[in-house]
């Protein structure tokens, strides 16, 4: 089960380039159901995703090169290229901070994962994490693919 909530950042107070980043390619097979095939570093994984906005069940498998590159060719939607980083929070929580590229240039998200749903009830996010995009589904991954960036 994957529980997160997503926030459209506008800037980031401290230099993200001191965190671990992953440099990640991603394109969906489908996008109902979503399947999604990624590339994050020079790892591959396919992933089954089910339907919610905050909380949904995710089923994510490793994949090779080669399985990756023939998926490719079927994908539905136009490539999301994106670099995230991992800062740290309290609590043992991360923020994903995902700086787009490509298309999806000048867009900044901020995403956190919760163990369940009473500690993201719980959380506070930081101001500079900006507006709770959670349940808007223009800010879906599988969306922005499609229709770009907003327009707010």
């Amino acid at each position: 089960m994957e529980i997160e909530r997503k926030y459209l950042t506008k800037s980031i107070p401290f230099d993200i380039e001191k965190f671990p980043k992953k440099h990640i390619s991603q394109c969906y097979i489908s996008t109902s159901p979503t399947i999604r095939i990624r590339k994050s570093n020079e790892n591959y994984f396919l992933t089954i995703k089910g339907k919610g906005a905050i909380s949904k069940e995710e089923y994510e498998i490793s994949i090779t090169k080669d399985d990756y590159e023939k998926l490719l060719l079927k994908a539905e939607t136009p490539e999301v290229i994106k670099t995230r980083y991992i800062v740290p929070l309290c609590d043992g929580l991360n923020a994903e901070i995902d700086v787009y590229d490509g298309k999806l240039k000048g867009l900044i998200t901020t995403e956190v994962e919760f163990e369940t749903m009473e500690e993201m009830e719980s959380f506070t996010p930081p101001n500079w994490f900006g507006k709770d995009v959670s349940e808007d589904m223009r800010y879906k991954n599988t969306s922005l693919s499609l229709y770009g960036i907003p327009k707010e």
